[in-house]
């Protein structure tokens, strides 16, 4: 038919050419090992991004060759999050906190043949380059710049790339077996990004005269892809470096206004829990909202900030396999103004999917109705959702006949859309032949006023098949008792919902993005005894 639209490519390059044409002078903040503030802005790091695709052409890389950066979040990173897609290359972000053997697996079965690294990194590096396909190592602190002093951003052409080829591959974090590869796009970073920036998440919309921190490591699902929103509406970033405890984080927020910033649930109770010990003390005036996602945010602490603080949060949802966003908080007209109390139920969910992504939960091969009841387990399909792992054939059972992902997240859906996670299909406790939810088990825990953080886990029980086990921190100088935590959960839950046994630890363990690490609670617990113990004070 004649008359149609322009076949026109999405491309990062797009992005690149449209942040330096209009963008140019917004800032990018990197605070640096040192804690001092690093200061450029989009014009200069994009164009430093040309040299880095010049220059590594000139090294001998090829098109499709996988670049990986092992970073913490800086300017630098910026610069190949740009540099190494728009030079026909595939940028493949390293997760520093994954054991060397695990790297070493990851770089061998992506193939990477050159990395960018920070120099405080280098020894992680030399633990797992040994039997890989690294060639070039590039260091963030000298023979980083060398590189890019072998070519100018004029010697940059654009590559004339098809919106389907590679732009950049992010691991699962393997948890549950061998990290699997996630190959992004270029149509679908950029689909993801307007996704992400259309979805006015609470009603605060995000552009140009935002400030924007992303937490999140860039190692991660590449920053949840705020370094690619910001860049193509234009918002100032601010870079955290390796400086993530509470304390930087807030100065990082008070000092450079601001407006939004993202990061996984544990980074937001460690900062609720030094602006409760000192409050007033950082003027946070410019916050909008915090954008929290990785793991289920307990409605508690969305209450605490809000009504402690006049902080909102604005909970996520999405896995490396949907790059990563999927679904946000994001409340209608008639919900935005509603009362503290409605409006905390609606934030403590995931909110609903985001343009383009569609969802269903399903109980075998039954779909489960839409009543905020009815459990089952999530299946997303979508522009920006995998279709498969890179090179991982034996895992094609996660994708459905007629072409869904299967999230291996248990869910109701409200009518309306929004999405509840009840827990990780591997996390979820069945007892006596009925599904018991650690995720809401967990979100009552901590929202008692002596409790930090709750983990629930599934321990045998020789009657019931399983049974849940609550492993709680409490506060710094507060104490309970396993029966006054029963007790505080009896009047919301079913009685046989109650853990049996409350153990009181020092810690929980946590996976390398922040994540409570389950299988280390089971392997620690599973072994003891079944019968509840004694109660105990912390």
């Amino acid at each position: 038919m004649q008359g149609l639209m322009m076949d026109f490519p999405l491309t990062l390059t797009h992005l690149l050419r449209r942040a330096e044409a209009f963008f140019g002078d917004g800032e990018i903040v990197t605070r640096l090992p040192d804690r001092s503030f690093h200061r450029t802005n989009h014009r200069e790091t994009l164009s430093r991004a040309r040299q880095l695709a010049a220059a590594l052409r000139k090294a001998g890389l090829e098109r499709g060759d996988r670049v990986a950066t092992l970073c913490w979040n800086h300017h630098q990173h910026h610069e190949a999050y740009f540099g190494i897609p728009c030079g026909g290359f595939v940028l493949h972000t390293l997760n520093l906190r994954l054991h060397p053997n695990d790297l070493n697996y990851i770089a061998k079965h992506a193939g990477d043949r050159a990395v960018i690294v920070d120099r405080a990194l280098l020894p992680l590096l030399e633990q797992f380059r040994e039997g890989t396909e690294i060639e070039h190592v590039f260091v963030v602190e000298d023979s980083y710049e060398e590189l890019l002093a072998t070519a100018d951003p004029a010697d940059w052409e654009d590559p004339d790339l098809d919106e389907r080829e590679a732009a950049a591959m992010c691991y699962t974090s393997g948890t549950t077996g061998r990290p699997r590869g996630v190959v992004y796009s270029h149509r679908s970073s950029v689909l993801h990004a307007l996704g992400v920036g259309s979805n006015n998440p609470l009603g605060l919309g995000f552009g140009i005269d935002d400030a924007v921190m992303p937490v999140v490591p860039m190692f991660h699902a590449n920053a949840w892809g705020y370094p690619y929103l910001a860049t193509m509406q234009g918002a100032k970033l601010v870079y955290p470096g390796p400086n993530l405890d509470p304390d930087s984080l807030l100065e990082n927020m008070e000092q450079e206004r601001v407006s939004w910033a993202a990061g996984v649930p544990t980074i937001w109770m460690g900062i609720l829990a030094r602006l409760d010990a000192e409050p007033g003390r950082w003027d946070l005036s410019a916050m909008k909202a915090m954008l929290v996602g990785g793991s289920a945010v307990p409605r508690a602490m969305i209450a605490a900030f809000e009504e402690r603080h006049g902080l909102r949060i604005c909970q996520g949802w999405g896995m490396t396999e949907t790059s990563p966003v999927a679904s946000t908080a994001t409340l209608p007209y008639d919900l935005a103004e509603a009362d503290a109390e409605t409006r905390w139920d609606y934030q403590s969910t995931v909110g609903f999917p985001l343009p383009f992504v569609e969802v269903r939960a399903r109980a075998g091969d039954e779909d489960v109705p839409w009543d905020g009841e009815a459990m089952g387990e999530l299946e997303v399909r979508g522009p920006w959702v995998a279709a498969g792992y890179h090179d991982a054939p034996e895992c094609a059972d996660r994708w459905t006949e007629d072409g869904w992902f299967r999230t291996g997240d248990i869910v109701s859906i409200h009518p309306r859309g929004f999405i509840q996670i009840k827990d990780r299909s591997k996390d979820v406790i069945k007892s006596g032949g009925e599904w018991i939810s650690s995720v809401e088990l967990e979100n009552a825990l901590m929202a008692h006023p002596a409790v930090a953080e709750a983990a629930v886990i599934a321990v045998p029980d020789e009657k019931w098949g399983e049974r849940p086990l609550a492993a709680v921190v409490l506060r710094e100088g507060a104490s309970a008792t396993a029966e006054e935590l029963r007790e505080f959960l009896a009047p919301s839950f079913a009685k046989w919902w109650i853990p049996d046994r409350i153990e009181f630890v020092a810690e929980i363990p946590k996976t390398s993005v922040g994540k409570f690490l389950k299988t280390a609670l089971r392997e620690q617990f599973a072994a003891r005894s079944e019968q509840a113990q004694p109660a105990q004070t912390g």
